[in-house]
């Protein structure tokens, strides 16, 4: 097509396509191509009345460019009118910007963005960009509020002309997805291929190839595309912040939100794993096979530089761009940095050299800020023949694209070039207090990164150096401060670790996300330590040791205690701390003999030192297992007392509080619900923002509902603890949530609802080989989980297999939801109190 053909300058686009076409063919057969002709003629005619200029057709799709965003709005409305009475309902999005225009169209993010907004209609629905409504005066344009769209950016604003009502857009939904800086240029075809792939049948497919080739921008793509067709969901596990393959399922478990047994909570879903930067951990590829071998609807995509080798893996190779995407890509990035410019043969000569690798190319484009084309392509011809050594039998792309990030550190002032060097102590993504106090950075130097591509920004103050860029900048750092480096950052994560356990009380939810999301550089701290400082190490884990109990970090955190205690001959507050927290981790995992050894250990060190805050802690810490596996009230409710009461004469309120705890759930165990009840109103009046004392005033309340035979009160309590708990991420604590729940569905006359809800814990807990028995527990379930298995009969064994089959999340989201069986007249059908 002809440029001149074609507005410039301000433009608006037009995107349509047909709604449900395969389903059409279906039931009309034959006679869907006449209806598709009058589609085609209906629109045609409404481009032609307002001026509008057709640039492409695809199927059932047209692509149409207008001078006014007016014409574009008339002729959507028209057309919509027209087709309302057929069967064929048409979908439209409209945006408008300032594209380039080359000899084989229009080039810029505005085509796609258009093109996203239609995708997110439905059928007989207009949706129009911000930019779009702004230039327009229509009474009838809707505000449909933000959403991100499927190019992984931004949320944006947009607006729907007219009044109907439409289900809510497609755009992304609940996923754990990052928010991309850019859109993805090209790749249309990959993305196309590789969508229908896993879509069709690919359980486990492995986009490889060199580093910088894009392989994780198009995998998110490729994700990004499946959210809302996979019903459990889709998640990105990025893996370069760990080293250890032992670490994958812990990983993998933390992104998805599961219990120890990670396989068995995929067991049945229908979700997507995106293993994100896999080479480094390919001795843990086995694992994968696994997860793909529990659930025939999961699906796993893996970016790699090299292929898993594992049986049923589809490799997916990544090659270079081709020179028209890489000179459209170049002219995006450009274009982001303030430069203006379209796609030439010097803009084509700078992508050949490149070798069409997305990453270099982004790097070029961010120093045409301060260079033009020319001078680049100078640089690129001079720089290139000195900057491609490194092994011989590394592929050729990967030292183009090491002489790449070389050429943009040579770029770099000096101050720029040590920072950038330092900044690769860092394991994942880090705040810039961190590198302010580790590698004393400059804020001015840290944007001096941004902007060369170097240093990628991840969010509110943090920043990611990409993987294939810190190995780089890891060869920088000269060997005697990299000592110091390390240390440095092992000491300032030590230093944010201890405040984090002086606050776990006060804000444990807030800190526990933030130590999630600096984990790897957690774990790196810890690597170094059992290293060069086993007693510092010690101390850490220590400090850790209630993170990965809130977590349910429970084997790893088991293990980092032991090793930390068995090479540090300290005593003391590290060891005492140490104890305590592998106690609770230890009991927690259902040895309670040796938990209850480590807790006296550790409490015998408090007495010892005279700590008695922590004395305190630990006597709470042991009263649970106390309560829980041995089956001694009386010891349990000494342990808690006595915290109580410590707690009391240091004047610390919200300590009672938790002490209090311990307290009611002593009462309850013995049945005490008249002294349980108004204390556990007391935990929930004093419980301010603290999530676990707001779930265990709930849940004590619910037990005494329970036992006093009110189901309806005590279901309703279990969801509010339940509730509670989730953001805690304690996956015993929830389970007992769920059993409650289980009791209280059964009790109120929803026998089916009871047993699989029931079930679905007694599953989990043999997934976690983990057996808890709490003998006033163990009576309420034989109360009234027994007789609903019998007025069941013979449904009772097939609706107990459904329930210990059922995914444990799955399990979470039924307990949640109301009963929709009448609960039971007062006083006749609840089961007599014991």
């Amino acid at each position: 097509m002809s440029t001149r053909t074609l507005p410039t300058g301000t433009v608006t686009f037009l995107f349509t396509d047909v709604e449900g076409s395969t389903r059409l063919l279906q039931e009309h057969g034959a006679a869907y191509a006449d209806l598709l002709a009058e589609h085609r003629r209906v629109l045609r005619d409404a481009f032609a009345a307002h001026s509008g200029v057709e640039v492409d057709t695809q199927g059932d799709a047209f692509f149409v460019a207008f001078s006014r965003a007016a014409d574009a709005l008339a002729t959507a409305d028209e057309a919509r009118r027209a087709l309302a009475e057929g069967p064929i309902r048409v979908r439209m999005g409209i945006h408008t910007g300032e594209p380039v225009v080359t000899d084989e169209g229009y080039v810029g993010l505005d085509v796609h963005r258009a093109a996203r907004i239609a995708a997110a209609a439905h059928g007989g629905q207009i949706v129009l960009s911000e930019t779009t409504q702004q230039l327009v005066d229509d009474a009838s344009i809707r505000d449909l509020g933000e959403h991100r769209l499927k190019d992984l950016v931004r949320a944006e604003r947009l607006y729907q002309l007219g009044d109907g009502e439409f289900p809510p857009l497609r755009a992304l939904d609940a996923t754990n997805l990052p928010i991309a800086s850019s859109a993805l240029v090209g790749r249309e075809s990959e993305l196309a291929e590789l969508v229908a792939a896993l879509s069709n049948g690919a359980r486990l497919v492995t986009v490889t190839g060199p580093g910088g080739t894009g392989k994780t921008r198009l995998a998110l793509q490729v994700a990004a595309e499946l959210v809302g067709q996979l019903r459990d969901g889709v998640f990105w596990v990025p893996l370069g912040g760990i080293s250890d393959p032992g670490l994958l399922r812990a990983e993998v478990a933390q992104s998805v939100g599961a219990p120890d047994d990670l396989v068995g909570f995929l067991r049945g879903k229908e979700l997507l794993l995106l293993l994100d930067n896999f080479e480094h951990l390919l001795d843990a590829a086995p694992d994968i096979v696994q997860f793909v071998a529990s659930s025939s609807a999961l699906r796993v995509l893996a970016t790699s530089r090299a292929p898993l080798r594992v049986s049923g893996e589809r490799e997916f190779r990544l090659e270079p761009l081709p020179v028209s995407d890489a000179s459209a890509l170049f002219v995006e990035r450009a274009r982001a940095v303030g430069r203006e410019f379209a796609p030439d043969v010097t803009v084509e000569s700078i992508c050949r050299r490149l070798d069409g690798l997305p990453l270099a190319i982004e790097l070029a484009a961010a120093r045409t800020r301060l260079l033009g084309p020319e001078a680049l392509l100078d640089r690129l011809d001079s720089a290139l023949p000195l900057l491609t050594g490194g092994v011989r039998d590394a592929p050729e792309r990967q030292r183009t694209l090491r002489a790449t990030i070389e050429w943009s550190y040579d770029l770099l002032d000096s101050a720029s070039q040590e920072l950038f060097a330092r900044l690769a102590v860092f394991a994942g993504s880090f705040p810039l207090a961190a590198a302010e106090d580790v590698c004393e950075a400059d804020f001015d130097v840290v944007a001096s990164l941004v902007d060369s591509s170097l240093l990628k920004p991840t969010g509110a103050d943090r920043f990611l150096m990409l993987a294939t860029i810190r190995e780089y900048a890891l060869e920088r750092v000269v060997e005697t401060e990299a000592a110091d480096l390390r240390r440095r950052h092992a000491r300032f994560f030590s230093r944010l670790a201890e405040q984090a356990y002086e606050s776990r009380f006060d804000a444990e939810a807030e800190w526990s996300a933030r130590i999630e999301l600096d984990h790897d550089d957690f774990r790196a701290a810890l690597d170094w330590f059992a290293t060069n400082d086993p007693d510092r190490a010690l101390e850490l884990a220590g400090a850790l040791g209630w993170y990965w109990l809130s977590r349910g970090l429970l084997e790893e955190g088991c293990t980092r205690l032991l090793e930390a205690l068995a090479a540090s001959g300290s005593g003391g507050h590290a060891r005492a701390r140490a104890l305590t927290a592998l106690g609770a981790l230890t009991a927690r995992r259902g040895d309670a003999e040796s938990g209850q050894e480590q807790l006296e250990e550790g409490i015998e060190l408090w007495r010892e030192l005279g700590d008695r805050a922590e004395l305190a802690s630990a006597l709470d810490s042991l009263g649970w297992p106390l309560i829980y596996d041995a089956g001694d009230e009386a010891g349990a409710l000494a342990a808690f007392e006595e915290a109580r009461e410590i707690r009391r004469e240091l004047g610390d309120a919200s300590g009672v509080t938790r002490a209090l705890v311990g307290v009611c759930q002593v009462l309850v165990a013995l049945g005490d619900v008249d002294r349980a009840e108004p204390l556990s109103r007391d935990l929930l009046e004093h419980a301010g923002d603290d999530l676990r004392t707001e779930h265990f005033g709930y849940h004590f309340l619910a037990d005494c509902a329970l036992i006093r035979g009110d189901t309806v009160q005590a279901e309703t309590r279990y969801r509010q603890s339940l509730q509670a708990a989730l953001p805690l991420g304690d996956v015993i604590e929830t389970s007992f949530e769920v059993q409650g729940v289980a009791m209280a569905a059964a009790g109120n006359g929803d026998n089916e609802r009871g047993l699989r809800l029931a079930a679905s814990v007694e599953a989990l807990w043999e997934s976690l080989g983990i057996s808890i028995s709490v003998a006033f527990w163990d009576a309420l379930l034989e109360r009234y989980i027994g007789p609903a298995r019998e007025e069941l009969g013979e449904k009772a064994d097939s609706i107990w297999a459904e329930g210990r089959a059922l995914p444990f999340d799955d399990a979470v989201q039924l307990a949640a939801t109301p009963s929709k069986v009448p609960p039971p007249l007062p006083g006749l059908d609840h089961p007599p109190p014991p």
